[in-house]
Formats: structure tokens, C-alpha cells, sequence
């Protein structure tokens, strides 16, 4: 009886809730992000960072293979090294990285403009890279369900409209990224009507 008693309780205040425009919505925008520290990275110096607005979103793929069960902790330590020791960067090129499991990882500050081998400036750009190379496989649903879940995320925190969501390749004529086979769900709208869908809700 007691749970019938609630049971009429909550119903009504549902209803109430709802017609008042308070009903909660599932946050759609808001992906688990795998902090910096907990894949072992370390913070990037902010006294040589370009600090920028971001003004565009811009998705890039890792162009070389990444096989079932590599430890993508360890691929982005390794990426951070590289980043810095080898590039001179100021850290992973990429704000968000995104594994096979469609696990999303922080890597740059999203306050410091990112890096690129090719000509187009990233300032303004927040850069998401999936990993794998595009141009010889498929993308998974999981990916493509983070990508879009960051891309919403990354929409509403800046007030980037879908129209500024592009690829690598959109900016540079030097490059195929993000590969054929994930660059056709940039060129055909996929990102952009998924976006505006969470961003609608």
C-alpha cells in the first residue's frame, strides 16, 4: 500500500513538472571524459600555449591502424611524447580523443589552440581526433555515436553553430583527414543533423 500511496504521489507531480517546463532531460550534451590524468598524461605549460575562442569544430582521424586491444592510455602517453619531443608541440595536437570503444579522452587543453602537420591554422579550431586510419577502415557505431555526443557537447559550451562543423580536409587541400570512410559522414551532414538533434532536445 505504501508503495501504491507513492506511486500517486510522484505521478501527478511528474505531470506538474512537465507543464511547468521543468521536466529533466536526459543530458545529451554531456559525455564522460577521461581526464588527463587518470590515462597518465601531464599538464601542458600554459606559458607557451596560444590561448583562442573557439569558434569551429574540426575532426580529424589518427591515419595509422589501431588493432583490437591496444591500450589507448598508453597510445596517448606515447602521442604526448611524441607530441612534445619529437614535434616540439605543446602537447597532444587534439582536444578530444576518441578509442575504439567510443571512450573519449581529454588530451590538449581545450583553451590553448592546437597543432597540425598541414598549412590551416587551428586557433578557434576544437580539434577531435578518432583513432584508427579512415582511409582502410570503417568506423564503428560507437565512435560515431562519441563523436557526435562531443560534438554536442562542444556546440552548446561555445555557441558554435552545426554550419562551423567540418574535417580536417574541409580546411586543408594537403590532407585526407579524416579518411574516406569517416569523412563521408562529415560531406553527406550526418554530424551536423545528429548535433542539432541533441542540441533540440
Amino acid at each position: 500500500m505504501k508503495t501504491l500511496h507513492a506511486a500517486r504521489l510522484v505521478v501527478p507531480l511528474l505531470f506538474a513538472l512537465a507543464a511547468a517546463g521543468c521536466a529533466i532531460q536526459p543530458n545529451a550534451t554531456a559525455p564522460t571524459i577521461v581526464p588527463v590524468a587518470d590515462w597518465g598524461g601531464t599538464p601542458a605549460d600554459p606559458a607557451r600555449a596560444r590561448r583562442h575562442t573557439i569558434t569551429h569544430i574540426t575532426l580529424h582521424h589518427q591515419g595509422e591502424p589501431f588493432k583490437a586491444g591496444t591500450d589507448p592510455r598508453q597510445y596517448l602517453r606515447n602521442l604526448q611524447n611524441w607530441s612534445r619531443n619529437t614535434k616540439g608541440w605543446l602537447d597532444i595536437p587534439y582536444h578530444y580523443i576518441i578509442d575504439l570503444e567510443g571512450r573519449t579522452y581529454a588530451g590538449r587543453d581545450i583553451a590553448y589552440a592546437g597543432d597540425t602537420n598541414t598549412e590551416y591554422d587551428p586557433r578557434g579550431h576544437a580539434l577531435i581526433e578518432v583513432v584508427g586510419n579512415f582511409e582502410e577502415v570503417e568506423p564503428n557505431q560507437a565512435q560515431l555515436d562519441a563523436v557526435v555526443d562531443v560534438m554536442a557537447m562542444l556546440a552548446k559550451q561555445h555557441g558554435v553553430p552545426v554550419e562551423r562543423i567540418a574535417s580536417h580536409r574541409d580546411h586543408s587541400d594537403k590532407t585526407v583527414c579524416p579518411g574516406a570512410n569517416l569523412y563521408r559522414f562529415v560531406q553527406s551532414g550526418y554530424f551536423r543533423e545528429q548535433v542539432a538533434a541533441r542540441l533540440a532536445q
